[in-house]
């Protein structure tokens, strides 16, 4: 199953709690913003869902 990650830049403060808390590494920061680099290694879990207060990161089956 692959799965579409999508960050909204507007939203997204750079907190990093996506960056901490994904366990295959998807996100990386890139100018005080996070960004999905690694997609193909996304489980599907959603723990960057749950730990974004902004409501900035979206997964969904591709």
């Amino acid at each position: 199953m692959s799965w579409n990650v999508t960050v909204d830049s507007d939203k997204c403060t750079g907190c990093s709690e996506c960056v901490d808390i994904c366990p295959v590494e998807v996100y990386e920061l890139q100018e005080g913003k996070s960004v999905p680099m690694n997609m193909d290694e996304c489980l599907g879990c959603e723990s960057c869902v749950e730990a974004c207060e902004a409501g900035a990161v979206c997964v969904e089956e591709a």
